[in-house]
């Protein structure tokens, strides 16, 4: 049997998984273009950016964006073994100066704007999933509502939708 491939998301202790960077390497720039997206590709780029904003892909995360793929009508057609591929997309995109900067580009020609209030959402709900929100997925919330132009009265009302969905008892 083949070797298998260096997974992007490593073991790291109990609940908890290591990305790859999210702080770009000093002196790299986007050498290349990205391969383009499709809408449901650029949905999923979405939640894996959230989920490693703070450089720890979380269990929790993992399965919030399983389950949003495995029941969300916008994914009926999706190929989830497409998750992998779209998460090293953007792993590699946060590891270039401009990576960030080139993923809301790419997420923004893949989605129609009627996409963005979802693309939102679930990007709140992959955020709340763990229970907690830490400051890089707050400042990536905020970087996200702002490349997708989601009214702050929208914004508040999905984000307060995320929070009562993920309250623990």
């Amino acid at each position: 049997m083949p070797p298998q491939p260096p997974s992007p998301i490593a073991g790291g202790g109990a609940r908890q998984y290591s990305a790859a960077r999210t702080t770009p390497r000093k002196g790299r720039s986007v050498a290349q273009t990205p391969p383009s997206l499709t809408p449901q590709d650029a949905l999923v780029a979405i939640m894996i950016a959230v989920s490693a904003s703070d450089e720890q892909v979380r269990t929790s995360d993992l399965m919030a964006i399983q389950r949003i793929v495995g029941h969300l009508p916008i994914f009926d057609s999706y190929d989830s073994d497409r998750i992998g591929p779209v998460a090293q997309i953007v792993f590699d995109l946060f590891e270039e100066d401009e990576g960030l900067d080139a993923l809301f580009g790419l997420i923004r020609d893949a989605l129609e704007e009627r996409l963005f209030e979802t693309a939102y959402a679930i990007a709140c709900d992959v955020a709340a999933a763990d229970g907690t929100l830490g400051q890089a997925e707050l400042r990536l919330l905020e970087e996200i509502r702002h490349e997708l132009q989601i009214d702050r009265l929208h914004a508040a009302a999905i984000e307060r939708g995320a929070r009562a969905r993920h309250l623990r008892a």
